[in-house]
């Protein structure tokens, strides 16, 4: 008995343009990771067997910020390193999303002094917080799930020079 049989007569289904781009979105994430210290282990922590990251679309981290549209900081951010991530961040392709992962990349952690980043947020805008020194990769991929959540609520607002913009559901004025 084939699918034909157990739906019935049901030849087509429904939904909204915006549904169906920001469900492609979430199911095929390509992240690019930053592993900056402690978290970065737990961050390939979260992509071996165990937890196993394909199961959400990200197969493999791309080495490329052009390949990309998911950036993963993890670890703290020295103001040296702070101009490479803002450019890698400024090549990747829109839509593009970050995730702060650890107390370090969020807020500096227990690294409060001159050299040492106050929050990747200073430098370029987050869209998840994952929490912890370091977060374990249940929390990573937590954050991950906060965040598509968060595309999926995302409208589609218009274009601008042939793109197609991204508004939060939050910030669209009615």
């Amino acid at each position: 008995m084939g699918i034909e049989q157990k739906s019935g007569n049901l030849g087509f289904f429904t939904t909204t343009l915006e549904a169906a781009v920001n469900w492609g979105r979430t199911n095929a994430m390509w992240p690019m990771t930053f592993g900056l210290a402690c978290c970065a282990i737990e961050m390939m922590g979260a992509q071996a067997s165990n937890y196993d990251l394909s199961r959400f679309g990200m197969e493999i981290n791309r080495p490329s910020p052009r390949q990309s549209d998911l950036l993963i900081v993890s670890g703290r951010l020295s103001r040296k390193m702070a101009p490479v991530v803002r450019r890698l961040y400024d090549q990747m392709s829109d839509p593009k999303w970050v995730i702060a992962m650890g107390d370090c990349a969020a807020c500096g952690g227990i690294f409060n002094n001159y050299a040492i980043v106050q929050g990747v947020d200073e430098i370029i805008p987050v869209d998840v917080y994952v929490a912890g020194c370091p977060p374990r990769p249940e929390a990573l991929i937590d954050g991950i799930m906060m965040l598509h959540e968060k595309v999926k609520k995302e409208k589609l607002a218009g274009t601008t020079n042939g793109k197609a913009t991204r508004v939060a559901e939050d910030t669209v004025l009615a």
